[in-house]
C-alpha cells in the first residue's frame, strides 16, 4: 500500500483533530475520511474520546448513577435514530470538523466545545448545538435529590456574576412548578457558559443556559434539538436558551416568564 493511501496513525489523526498538520496533510486525511469508512470511524472515536465529559459532569457524578451515565456515553456512537433536518449527521460532523481544521480553526479538546464548529451555522447556533448534546445525556436520576435551600441557590448564582457579569437571584431564575437543582459554570469555545439545571416533574430535565454575546438583541425563536424543544433569544450583552422536553407552548410560556424577570 502506498504512503498516500495508508491508514493514518492515531497520532496523525489526533494532530489532524488538533489542527497541527499542514494544509496538504489535512487535505489528504480529509479525502481519506470521505473515501474510507474505517478512517472516518477511527477519527470519530478519537474526537469523541477527547471530550472532557468527566470534567464537565464532575458536579453531577457524586449524586448521579455513574454506571448509567457511562453506559449512555458508550452507547452514543451505536445509536442511529432518525433526525430532523436541523441536526447534522455523523458524516456531516466529520466534514465540518475537517473543514474547520483546513481553515485553521483550532479544536479545543479540553472543553465541551469540541466539534461544535458546525458548517454554515452562526455562533449562537453552534453553542446551542453543543448544549443540546450535553443536556441530552441528562436523565431525571441525574438531577435527583432535594431542592437546595435559597442560600445555596444564591451562592451558586453568585458565581455567574464574576464569570458572565450576571447578577441573578433565586427568584429571577425560579420556574413555575419546576424544581431548581443547580447553577454552575461550564466552558464553551474558551468562554464561560452558565447552566442552571432544573427538574420538571412532568417532562424531566430542563436547563437555562447563558453565554456572553455581542450579536445584539434577538427576538425569541424556537427550534428542536436532540428530541427537545429550545427557546432562544438575546439581549445586547448575552444570549440565552431554555431547553427541555416540555411541549413548545409550555416552553414558550416558561421562557417568556424568564425573560420578564431577567434584565442585564
Amino acid at each position: 500500500m502506498s504512503t498516500k493511501h495508508r491508514m493514518p496513525s492515531d497520532e496523525e489523526l489526533t494532530a489532524f483533530i488538533d489542527g497541527e498538520v499542514s494544509a496538504e496533510e489535512a487535505a489528504r486525511i480529509e479525502a481519506m475520511i470521505d473515501a474510507d469508512e474505517a478512517v472516518a470511524e477511527r477519527l470519530e472515536f478519537l474526537a469523541r474520546a477527547s471530550l472532557s465529559y468527566r470534567q464537565a459532569f464532575a458536579p453531577l457524578l457524586d449524586a448521579a448513577p455513574r454506571a448509567k451515565l457511562e453506559a449512555m456515553l458508550s452507547a452514543i456512537p451505536a445509536a442511529q435514530p432518525a433526525r430532523p433536518a436541523a441536526f447534522v449527521s455523523r458524516r456531516g460532523f466529520l466534514g465540518a470538523l475537517a473543514a474547520s481544521v483546513v481553515a485553521g480553526i483550532a479544536v479545543d479538546r479540553a472543553m465541551i466545545g469540541v466539534g461544535a464548529r458546525l458548517s454554515g451555522k452562526d455562533e449562537n447556533s453552534e453553542w446551542r448545538a453543543v448544549v443540546a448534546e450535553y443536556i441530552s445525556l441528562y436523565t431525571p436520576e441525574t438531577l435527583a435529590g432535594p431542592v437546595p435551600p435559597r442560600d445555596v441557590q444564591a451562592a451558586q448564582l453568585a458565581s455567574l456574576d464574576g464569570n458572565l457579569g450576571l447578577q441573578l437571584s433565586p427568584e429571577q431564575v425560579a420556574l413555575p412548578d419546576i424544581d431548581f437543582k443547580r447553577a454552575q459554570i461550564l466552558q464553551y469555545d474558551g468562554k464561560p457558559l452558565a447552566q442552571i439545571a432544573y427538574l420538571d416533574p412532568e417532562t424531566g430535565p430542563m436547563a437555562l443556559c447563558i453565554v456572553t454575546s455581542d450579536g445584539g438583541p434577538k427576538a425569541p425563536d424556537i427550534e428542536g434539538r436532540k428530541g427537545m424543544n429550545v427557546v432562544y433569544w438575546a439581549n445586547a450583552t448575552h444570549a440565552f436558551m431554555l431547553i427541555g422536553h416540555a411541549p413548545v407552548d409550555r416552553m414558550t410560556e416558561i421562557a417568556d416568564a424568564v425573560r420578564s424577570k431577567i434584565s442585564v
